[in-house]
């Protein structure tokens, strides 16, 4: 099977394989509820490998999922395929973080695909607040997704992305301009893979996004989020966590994963969390 066929069988896309707006959209809401963010690879210290062989054979033929750089490399092989015209660009991640945040790497994989010479954010491997439409790069005006509404706004030669919450603005990620090249994936993949205070190395972080609803899981803690702006949180047991992955978040789970969700289910929270 072809890397198409077997992405649009993994997605659940039957629809036209044209490079339109369509399409894109069509992709972008699909992709984020069939393939979850996760990152446990980092957490069993056991790497993560972008070759595309290594990435197809993850998030493809093991159903397992991923975080942005193996996400979004794997949408961008399957647009180029499609046709679409399509460049790789990386991120400074702003969500739920204080003014520390400028100072923070680059790290965050997003794409910029140009149709009809109006240029698209495509993004499937943002976790919890994952894009799941393709986002006007040249509007300042907000726009509707599956879920809250998002804008893009131009900050000095960059675009800030933020999202609505509950009325609300929140920066979600500064987008440098510049085409990356692999190895500035590579040098990236292997800071947030390794670093020690990276957080993929200590917390347990997974999530998918559905027509239904938002799924979240930071440690032991499940917060759903609705389209309608509900929200609910609950702190699950190892047990739990175990069925959390394979019902909610639809992750073939292994033995070897049971000592990081003990870890994870032992976490204990302060009040206001």
């Amino acid at each position: 099977m072809d890397l198409l066929d077997a992405y649009c069988a993994r997605i659940g896309y039957a629809g036209p394989r044209a490079p339109t707006l369509d399409t894109l959209r069509a992709i972008q809401q699909l992709h984020p509820a069939a393939i979850p963010f996760e990152a446990l690879d980092v957490l069993m210290d056991q790497g993560i490998s972008l070759a595309p062989h290594d990435i197809d054979a993850k998030l493809i033929e093991r159903r397992r999922g991923g975080y942005c750089f193996e996400q979004n490399q794997l949408l961008q092989r399957v647009l180029l395929a499609m046709g679409f015209d399509v460049e790789p660009l990386i991120a400074q991640v702003r969500w739920q973080a204080g003014p520390e945040a400028a100072e923070r790497p680059r790290s965050h994989m997003v794409l910029r695909v140009t149709l009809d010479g109006e240029r698209w954010l495509c993004d499937v491997g943002f976790g919890s607040c994952v894009p799941t439409a393709p986002l006007r790069f040249d509007s300042t005006d907000a726009q509707p997704t599956p879920h809250e509404r998002m804008r893009v706004t131009p900050a000095g030669n960059e675009h800030l992305l933020e999202a609505e919450l509950h009325g609300e603005w929140h920066s979600v990620y500064l987008i440098s301009p510049a085409p990356c090249r692999s190895g500035d994936y590579a040098m990236a993949n292997f800071y947030t893979a390794t670093f020690p205070q990276s957080h993929f190395r200590h917390d347990l972080i997974v999530a998918r996004s559905t027509p239904e609803a938002r799924y979240g899981l930071l440690r032991n803690r499940l917060t759903v989020r609705t389209p309608d702006g509900r929200s609910e949180r609950r702190y699950l047991t190892a047990d739990d966590l175990e069925r959390a992955l394979d019902e909610i978040f639809q992750l073939p789970v292994q033995a070897a994963w049971r000592p990081v969700l003990e870890k994870a289910a032992a976490t204990v929270w302060d009040a206001a969390a």
